[in-house]
C-alpha cells in the first residue's frame, strides 16, 4: 500500500533519453523518416501527441494516402512513392483490400515496433526545447497516459509535427499564409481578400445501413439550416467519408491555435448533414442507416511553413525543373481550397497539374536557421502555391524517408544536414536512397556491377485478342516502350457498325520520363466498311529516340477496337478523359489528360508488332531503375518458359556477400488508396509469389512461397562467396513472370 502525505508540491515522474535523431510527429512522414533512419542505423525517438500513428492517414482522421497518382487521374504514369511507403500500402493491400482505418493503424504500428533502433513514445506531446547556439540540444515532452515528462537529447531533429512546433519553439524562421503574386512570379497565388491564404481542416463520418429502422435525434449544436452551405443539394447519403473532402472550414482563422474553434464548427457541420439526411424527409433510404463514425478531431490541411536553403515554388512544379539535389519527388496537382470552405461559393478546390512528376530537393528539408534541424511533411520549404502539391500524405512520406537516410548519413559521418550539399555526399545519399526504393525521376543511373543472363526473354510481338471490344466512344491509346530506330509496323483489330473513316496517330512525351502524349510523330487514316475483326494495317515510317511511344486510336462513334486478357509489366492502356485548359497568365500550361483504367478494366489493346519489342532483357535487373520510366527497366520471361530462371554474375574477384535484394513488380501505376476505396484483388498480378534463390553451387538460399512485396531481403547468417546467384521463379500472381532488380549487398 502506498500512503502519500501533504507536501507543498510534487514534480511529474521523469525519464531521460538519449538518441541520435529524434523525429517529432507520427504522421507518414514521420514515421518513414524515423523506420528509415533506424534500419539505417541511427538510434531514434518518435515523438508522437496521438494514440495511433499515420496522422491524416489513421483512424482518427481517416483520409486516404494519396501522392504522386492521384487516384490515376493524371499523366503520371508509374507513379507511387517507393520504400517504407511502399511497403505500407502494399501489406495494407494484402490485408486490408477493403480499407478498414484500424487495420491501417496496426500495419504502421507494426512497422515502428519491429525496428530495435526505434523508441516510439505515442500520446507524448513535444512542448518544449533547448539550445546550443544555433542547434537543438534537446526536447522535453509530456505524456498525458502516464503523467511522465521526458527529457529528449540528441544530436539531430527532424520536425514532422503538421503544425511545426519543434521548429517554432526552436525559432526558426517560417511562413504562413499566401506569398503576393510578385514574389516568385507564380501566377496561380491566390487573392488574399477573394480566396483567403489558408487551407482549411475537415472533420469526416461514415454510416452504416442496418437493414433496420433507426431514429436520430440530433444534437443541440448540429447546424440548423443546411442551405447555408453553396453545395447542400450534393449531399445525399450514398456518400460519407473521403468523399465528404469538401465538409472543410477555418481558413480565413489562425489553423494553429484556432484548431478547436474550428474542430467544433466543423462537428456542427457533420451534425446537421447527417440530420438533414436522416429527417429532412429527401431520403427515404437513410431510415435505416446509422451514423457510425464521426471524426474526433480535425484533419489539418496548413499552418506554418519552414524555411530552407531553397524554397520550392510554381514553376518548379510545373516545368519540372531538374535539382542535383533532388531526393524525393511529387506529382499531385496543385491544389488550393477557398479559406471559407464549406460555406464558400466557390468551387471547393482548384486544381492544375503539371505535365509529369516533379523533383523534391534536399534543400526544402532542413532549416536554414537552426543547424541540426530537418523538416518533414507538409512543414517543408515551399511557397503557398508549391505547397498546395507537396502537402498531400504520400509526398510527405517519400520526403520524410529523404529526411531518414540523410540523418542516417549524418551521424555515420558526424555532419549537419547543410553539410550533405557537397556533390560526393550528395551522391551517397542519393544512392542510398534509390538502393532502398526511393524514386527519384530522372536521376542519374546507379548500376551494380556485373552481368545477367536468363533462361528466356520477352520479345514482344503480339498483344493476343483475348479481352472485350473497347467502344471508341473516347480516344484510347496503348503505351508501348521502344528501344529507338525504326518504329515498328502494327495491327490492329477494329469493328465497325457503319462505313467510316478511323484515325490513328503515333505520339511520344516532349519531356523525357513523362507520360504526357503532347508530339503528335506521325497520323494515318483508314476508310472502314462495316465488318467485325477488321485488321488495320499501320505503318508510320518513321523513327523516334527509345522512350514509350503511345499508339493513339482516335475517337469514332461507329467503331471498337479489340482488348486483351493479357497483363505485362511495363505496359499499359490510357484514355483521352478530358483537356487541362486554364486561364490565362496562371503559369500552368494546357495539354491533354490520357488515363489508365482500374483492373478489372484497363485492358491492353491487342496488336501485331514488327518486328518485336525487345526491351525485356535480364541486362535491365542490373542498370539501377527498378521501375518504368523511359523504358521498363524490367527481366521479364518468356510467357512459355516453363522454368523462368534469372542468372546474376557477380564482379570478380568475388567479395563475400551478406545478403541480396530481389525487387519485383507491385505495379507503381496503381494508387493503394489506403482506405475507404477497396481494390479489386490482394495481390498485384505482376509480383513474383514464390521463387527459390541458389547460389553457384546450387545450394538453396532462400525459398519464398507466398511473396505479395515489392522489395525482399534475404540475408545470411554469414557471409557468402559465390561467384553468381540463380533466381528461380515457382509462381506469380497471374502476369509473366518480371524482377526490376538483383542487388547483392556485400559484406
Amino acid at each position: 500500500m502506498l500512503i502519500e502525505h501533504a507536501t507543498a508540491k510534487r514534480e511529474l515522474h521523469r525519464i531521460g533519453l538519449d538518441a541520435e535523431l529524434v523525429v517529432v510527429g507520427g504522421g507518414l512522414a514521420g514515421t518513414c523518416c524515423a523506420v528509415t533512419a533506424a534500419r539505417a542505423g541511427a538510434r531514434v525517438v518518435l515523438v508522437q501527441d496521438r494514440p495511433v500513428l499515420g496522422g491524416n492517414a489513421s483512424s482518427e482522421v481517416r483520409l486516404w494516402v494519396l501522392g504522386a497518382t492521384a487516384h490515376m487521374g493524371n499523366n503520371n504514369r508509374w507513379a507511387r512513392e517507393g520504400g517504407v511507403l511502399d511497403e505500407i500500402l502494399v501489406e495494407n493491400l494484402y490485408r486490408n483490400r477493403e480499407g478498414n482505418p484500424v487495420i491501417f493503424d496496426t500495419i504502421l504500428l507494426e512497422k515502428a515496433v519491429a525496428e530495435e533502433n526505434l523508441t516510439l513514445l505515442l500520446n507524448t506531446a513535444v512542448d518544449g526545447c533547448r539550445k546550443t547556439g544555433r542547434r537543438i540540444a534537446a526536447v522535453t515532452a509530456f505524456c498525458s497516459q502516464n503523467s511522465t515528462r521526458y527529457d529528449i537529447t540528441a544530436r539531430l531533429f527532424c520536425d514532422a509535427s503538421g503544425d511545426g512546433i519543434l521548429g517554432y519553439l526552436s525559432g526558426a524562421s517560417y511562413r504562413m499564409g499566401a506569398e503576393d503574386a510578385e514574389e516568385f512570379g507564380e501566377g496561380f497565388a491566390p487573392d488574399p481578400d477573394d480566396y483567403g491564404e489558408l487551407l482549411g481542416h475537415t472533420i469526416y463520418f461514415y454510416s452504416r445501413d442496418t437493414g433496420k429502422p433507426v431514429d436520430f435525434v440530433a444534437p443541440a449544436y448540429a447546424l440548423k439550416d443546411i442551405t447555408v452551405i453553396p453545395r447542400w443539394r450534393d449531399i445525399t447519403p450514398a456518400q460519407h467519408g473521403c468523399r465528404y473532402w469538401w465538409f472543410e472550414w477555418g481558413g480565413r482563422l489562425d489553423t494553429v491555435h484556432d484548431t478547436e474553434r474550428i474542430k467544433w464548427e466543423l462537428w456542427q457541420v457533420v451534425w446537421g448533414v447527417w440530420d438533414y439526411i436522416k429527417n429532412s424527409g429527401r431520403f427515404p433510404e437513410a431510415r435505416t442507416m446509422t451514423l457510425e463514425w464521426v471524426g474526433l478531431i480535425p484533419g489539418k490541411r496548413e499552418s506554418r511553413r519552414f524555411v530552407g536553403d531553397y524554397l520550392l515554388t510554381q514553376g518548379d512544379i510545373i516545368e519540372q525543373r531538374r535539382f542535383d539535389d533532388a531526393v524525393a519527388h511529387g506529382g499531385w496537382s496543385i491544389d488550393l481550397h477557398p479559406a471559407d470552405g464549406v460555406y464558400s461559393p466557390k468551387p471547393p478546390c482548384n486544381q492544375w497539374h503539371s505535365r509529369g512528376v516533379y523533383q523534391i530537393p534536399y534543400r526544402c528539408l532542413y532549416s536554414r536557421d537552426v543547424a541540426n534541424l530537418f523538416l518533414a511533411g507538409r512543414i517543408i520549404s515551399v511557397s503557398h502555391v508549391a505547397f498546395g502539391s507537396t502537402r498531400v500524405m504520400a509526398t510527405c512520406a517519400a520526403a520524410g524517408q529523404a529526411v531518414g537516410m540523410a540523418a542516417a548519413q549524418c551521424v555515420r559521418e558526424n555532419l549537419l544536414p547543410r553539410d550533405l550539399l557537397h556533390p560526393d555526399r550528395m551522391q551517397r545519399l542519393q544512392r542510398s536512397l534509390v538502393r532502398y526504393g526511393q524514386h527519384i525521376p530522372l536521376r542519374p543511373a546507379f548500376p551494380i556491377e556485373g552481368s545477367a543472363e536468363a533462361s528466356s526473354r520477352l520479345r514482344l510481338g503480339a498483344i493476343p485478342a483475348s479481352g472485350p471490344l473497347i467502344p471508341l466512344t473516347r480516344s484510347c491509346a496503348q503505351l508501348l516502350p521502344f528501344q529507338g530506330g525504326r518504329v515498328p509496323r502494327f495491327t490492329l483489330w477494329v469493328h465497325a457498325n457503319a462505313p467510316t473513316t478511323l484515325a490513328v496517330e503515333l505520339r511520344r512525351s516532349e519531356r523525357p520520363g513523362s507520360f504526357t502524349p503532347d508530339v503528335i510523330l506521325a497520323r494515318k487514316e483508314f476508310r472502314l466498311n462495316v465488318g467485325q475483326n477488321i485488321p488495320v494495317q499501320v505503318d508510320f515510317g518513321v523513327r523516334s529516340d527509345p522512350g514509350y511511344l503511345f499508339l493513339c486510336i482516335m475517337s469514332n462513334e461507329h467503331a471498337a477496337v479489340h482488348a486483351s486478357e493479357f497483363r505485362l509489366t511495363g505496359l499499359l492502356s490510357v484514355f483521352h478523359r478530358h483537356d487541362q485548359k486554364p486561364p490565362p497568365n496562371i503559369g500552368v500550361e494546357q495539354f491533354e489528360f490520357w488515363c489508365p483504367e482500374r483492373r478489372p478494366g484497363g485492358h491492353n489493346i491487342a496488336l501485331n508488332i514488327e518486328p518485336a519489342l525487345d526491351v525485356f532483357g535480364p541486362e535491365n535487373v542490373l542498370n539501377g531503375r527498378t521501375r518504368p520510366e523511359i523504358l521498363p527497366n524490367a527481366w521479364v520471361a518468356d510467357p512459355d518458359d516453363p522454368n523462368p530462371t534469372l542468372t546474376v554474375h557477380l564482379p570478380t574477384p568475388a567479395s563475400p556477400l551478406r545478403g541480396v535484394v530481389l525487387v519485383f513488380d507491385t505495379d507503381f501505376d496503381h494508387p493503394m488508396e489506403s482506405v475507404q476505396y477497396g481494390h479489386p484483388e490482394r495481390a498485384v498480378p505482376f509480383c513474383v509469389r514464390e521463387y527459390r534463390l541458389l547460389d553457384d553451387r546450387g545450394s538453396l538460399l532462400r525459398h519464398e512461397q507466398d511473396n505479395h512485396q515489392t522489395r525482399n531481403t534475404v540475408l545470411f547468417d554469414k557471409p557468402l562467396t559465390t561467384r553468381s546467384l540463380w533466381l528461380e521463379i515457382l509462381r506469380t500472381w497471374g502476369a509473366p513472370a518480371a524482377v526490376f532488380e538483383v542487388q547483392p549487398l556485400f559484406a
